[in-house]
């Protein structure tokens, strides 16, 4: 059995991570069209199954079963309503099975839940996994700068999966089963909650993990006011911005913004660097990002020498030239 801990948004919609996360569990069965690599506990079979936390809503449910999900545990309690991650995790350990795979999407959330689950049922865990096949899996380490191959023994295993380690993809629609139960929450796993939440928009780094179009900018853009351009092209991409750690240093644009070891870790299919000389804090922030491109002065920066493809010039003109011609372009 393959459960996948799904995660919803503000609207009740799935996420995308979560989406990502179903599709590589899809992979790991027989049918999926990739090998598994779970020798000890032997061949999964059927459909994954999913783990949602609180309110599901039927938007929600019509995605899992476009998303292939046979099974959906709806875990619904009081005590559930805010996150707890103690609590959480032994609510999804309930169902899940002594033999399997349990995963989730390599988010905070996904890999603290991920972390409890394996210590409370002593199970294997590899985090930030990005392939699985006959050999084994493959998972992300060092801050992404390097690759780890590795195999866990035990009938169940617990992974989380990097961001972007594939693309959703939606199968043949089924209606899923959903599955209530009535839990009963320790009051010892309760001594650690969310109490409240407050948003706010500066510090809300999720449009920055899952924009398929980042436009990065460094040092290079000279200033607090130089950001001009940058955000026009990020507009123009309809993608988000993101920072080296100098940027956010120097009090020019706010840490959620932030990319690299500190900051976030993401995956774009482009990643657009402007005046960013690619340090390896920085460069272990973007490794999962498909293509990418380096605006700089530097021909002998790291970016650049790490760029598919690299324009050597000042960024404000480049930039500038290149949101002049969607703008043409696009009439």
């Amino acid at each position: 059995m393959t459960i996948v801990f799904v995660e919803t948004d503000a609207a009740g919609q799935v996420t995308l991570t979560s989406a990502e996360a179903i599709t590589f569990a899809r992979q790991l069965l027989p049918d999926g069209g990739a090998a598994t690599s779970r020798e000890v506990s032997g061949p999964p079979s059927g459909s994954p199954e999913a783990v949602v936390i609180g309110e599901l809503s039927d938007a929600a449910v019509e995605e899992l079963g476009r998303l292939g999900v046979s099974i959906i545990h709806h875990l619904e309690h009081p005590d559930l309503a805010e996150y707890s991650a103690a609590a959480w995790a032994q609510a999804i350990v309930d169902v899940t099975p002594e033999a399997g795979t349990l995963l989730a999407s390599g988010t905070p959330r996904g890999m603290e839940l991920m972390a409890h689950a394996a210590v409370r049922t002593g199970a294997r865990m590899a985090a930030n996994v990005v392939a699985a096949d006959e050999e084994g899996l493959l998972r992300q380490v060092h801050g992404g700068t390097a690759f780890e191959r590795l195999s866990l023994d035990g009938d169940l295993q617990v992974l989380t999966i990097a961001g972007h380690a594939c693309t959703p993809e939606e199968t043949t629609p089924i209606t899923p089963e959903i599955i209530a139960y009535d839990l009963t929450v320790a009051e010892a796993d309760l001594a650690t909650r969310v109490q409240r939440t407050e948003v706010e928009a500066a510090d809300d780094a999720s449009g920055l993990t899952s924009a398929r179009a980042v436009v990065g900018a460094g040092r290079g853009v000279g200033s607090e006011n130089g950001f001009a351009e940058v955000l026009e092209l990020v507009d123009h991409l309809g993608g988000a911005l993101g920072v080296s750690r100098v940027v956010t240093g120097l009090g020019w644009r706010p840490h959620a913004e932030q990319v690299g070891q500190t900051g976030s870790r993401i995956s774009p299919d482009v990643y657009i660097a402007c005046g960013i000389s690619g340090a390896i804090q920085h460069m272990a922030g973007i490794e999962g990002a498909k293509t990418l491109v380096a605006i700089n002065t530097d021909e002998e920066a790291t970016m650049v020498q790490r760029a598919d493809y690299a324009i050597i010039g000042d960024l404000h003109e480049v930039v500038g030239a290149v949101n002049e011609e969607i703008v043409r372009r696009r009439g």
